[in-house]
């Protein structure tokens, strides 16, 4: 039997094999898609992802403000609560930093202001009558026999024996959450004494 050279009518049933597409129905066939067709999906993909994000974003934003309003109304409690343990521990005398508040183990640490960038209150203090005099008075103020001067901590060393009762936000966003009434974080006020209701007289001294 001869062996060598294949007949060119077998070459050529090979070569006609070879650029035959697969028979319809094959798993080749199925998995085979258009051209394009894998961008076109991803493209689909990204579109969905985009709009979920556009959804979740301003949700997941609104939601940690939330949690950072708890956590101002917390934080200006334990304010309240430390000066309360200040005063058992001193009748009638105040603190005249927030630092004395943790000197005194009134309070474990000093916390910031969370809806600050910086981070810092603006502190309520018992005016004296020189310092009631040098502040303004904003309009629409609820007029009440009690007055409370607003400082800022970096202006609290221009006060002569400051009397720190309690603090304040520093922040003039509006809120979401309404406090005690009030819809704007530097009106959300954390003080010694305070009763349900009856809203001081605020004296500002805030300003450079």
């Amino acid at each position: 039997m001869k062996t060598g050279k294949i007949s060119e009518p077998l070459q050529k049933i090979k070569r006609v094999r070879l650029n035959c597409p697969p028979p319809r129905g094959s798993i080749t066939a199925r998995w085979q898609k258009p051209p394009g067709y894998t961008l076109l999906l991803l493209l689909i993909v990204i579109f969905v992802m985009s709009l979920g994000l556009l959804v979740a974003v301003p949700v997941l934003e609104t939601q940690l403000r939330r949690e950072k309003e708890e956590e101002l109304i917390f934080r200006g409690k334990q304010y309240v609560e430390a000066i309360r343990l200040y005063q058992q521990k001193k009748p009638g005398a105040y603190p005249s930093s927030l630092e004395d508040l943790v000197k005194e183990k009134c309070l474990r640490r000093v916390y910031r202001d969370p809806m600050a960038e910086d981070g810092k209150w603006n502190l309520l203090l018992i005016p004296s009558g020189a310092e009631a005099g040098r502040a303004t008075v904003r309009a629409g103020e609820t007029q009440s026999s009690d007055r409370l001067l607003v400082v800022t901590e970096e202006n609290l060393k221009k006060i002569r024996n400051p009397q720190i009762v309690g603090v304040v936000s520093s922040s003039d966003k509006k809120a979401i959450k309404i406090y005690m009434d009030e819809e704007y974080y530097n009106r959300w006020l954390f003080y010694h004494g305070q009763v349900a209701g009856k809203k001081p007289q605020l004296i500002y001294q805030t300003g450079n």
